[in-house]
């Protein structure tokens, strides 16, 4: 099977949840078939640099990049919100990276077109044009409901009017886009689910975040009365939901939890952390900003905090803590697409991540058992030779 990647940013450097995926999914499909290729957009978040990049990969992904300037240009969102396009979409179609694809599909043939989330899907009529390959959307996200969670969290009326038109634009741009695919793979049961609603004769399938737990080895830590407690949360700042997760967690969660267990510390990590983040004096908070280990970071903390009030799809920080068999306590929407009866706890106010604060700190057996469970289920559930052979099933079924 020929296989041409199409993404919004590049797989490396692996500085978030979204090019980890990206990732992930180009590695099983070389490690199939020998080779595949990638098209990837670059931009000023998240850069092409090649020496981030293994040995061979590029080689085996054929890799072609081209610069986007996606920056937020606040004449062309108004514009748009007059005209009732999508800016979030729009701002991702280049005029050179169209050439690229058109160019690449003049000289090769593909079975199967993998476009990388929604804001790849501006390239479907080039691709519908020049191709004759099966388009498969790997949906990251339902991304109006995203913005729709965060409209219904703000306070600001202003704000809300306008992250209001933002969703109902991004809804109607996903439903239009259910159409121009011949596939859909999400990234989660629950956004499975709402893509059904929307369009019920859609093929779906669901192919979660995988990751290859060779790459995480837990390091045993045990909950002591006499010691630190270090919980954390780890997660790029320049992603809204977080922002917003992280301001309620401090503003509201953490004066409890210090409160209450006074030998604790909260770790956060992340890169652009914005300045009233690392400037502000917060006790018991310790700002590492970036961090250049994650799986160094999180094996050296205790208990993992994911206080997400408006996002979608599946968190991959909770599938590699529940891999390094971290305790972990999250929002309803931050576990969204994961099961968590045996493996994490649920705590949707700031009385209820206390509660579970608590109950963790206060029973050091039960938190074991419960890392070790999650571990397991991350083992049997998101391993990416399985997810990645299933993907290749969905994609076959759809030549």
């Amino acid at each position: 099977m020929k296989i041409l990647q199409i993404c919004h940013k590049p797989p490396y450097p692996l500085i978030d949840g979204g090019c980890i995926a990206i990732k992930n999914i180009s590695e099983g499909l070389i490690q199939k078939f020998g080779s595949i290729k990638l098209l990837t957009i670059s931009t000023l978040k998240h850069p092409f640099i090649e020496n981030e990049y293994p040995k061979n990969f590029i080689k085996k992904s054929q890799l072609e990049h081209v610069f986007v300037d996606t920056k937020l240009n606040i004449v062309d969102a108004f514009s748009n919100l007059v005209t009732y396009d999508s800016y979030n979409i729009s701002r991702f179609f280049s005029p050179d990276f169209n050439a690229l694809i058109i160019k690449t599909l003049k000289s090769a043939t593909f079975d199967v077109i993998l476009l990388e989330s929604l804001f790849t899907t501006p390239y479907i009529q080039t691709l519908r044009s020049y191709s004759s390959a099966k388009v498969i959307l790997r949906s990251h996200n339902l991304e109006h409901i995203i913005w729709k969670r965060l409209a219904n969290e703000t306070q600001n009326p202003a704000k809300k009017i306008y992250l209001n038109l933002l969703s109902n634009q991004l809804k109607n741009y996903e439903l239009n886009v259910i159409n121009d695919v011949d596939g859909i793979a999400c990234i989660s049961l629950e956004d499975e689910k709402k893509y059904k609603e929307l369009n019920p004769n859609i093929p779906l399938a669901c192919m979660p975040f995988g990751i290859d737990t060779n790459n995480y080895v837990p390091i045993k830590r045990e909950l002591k009365e006499n010691k630190i407690i270090k919980f954390f949360h780890l997660g790029a700042m320049d992603w809204k939901p977080n922002l917003e997760g992280v301001g309620w967690l401090i503003q509201n969660v953490w004066p409890k939890i210090m409160e209450h267990i006074p030998n604790s510390e909260l770790h956060l990590a992340g890169k652009n952390m914005p300045n009233w983040l690392i400037n502000g004096d917060y006790k018991g908070i310790i700002n590492h900003q970036k961090v250049d280990d994650a799986v160094g970071f999180m094996n050296d903390m205790d208990i993992m905090l994911v206080p997400l009030l408006s996002a979608g799809g599946i968190r991959v920080k909770i599938i590699e803590g529940m891999a390094l068999a971290k305790p972990i306590i999250s929002t309803s929407i931050g576990a969204e697409g994961i099961e968590h009866n045996e493996n994490l706890k649920i705590a949707n106010n700031e009385d209820e991540f206390l509660e579970q604060a608590l109950s963790l700190v206060n029973n050091p057996k039960e938190t074991l058992k419960l890392g070790q469970s999650a571990k397991q289920h991350v083992s049997s559930f998101y391993n990416n030779e399985r997810i990645v052979n299933e993907l290749i099933e969905f994609c076959s079924n759809s030549i």
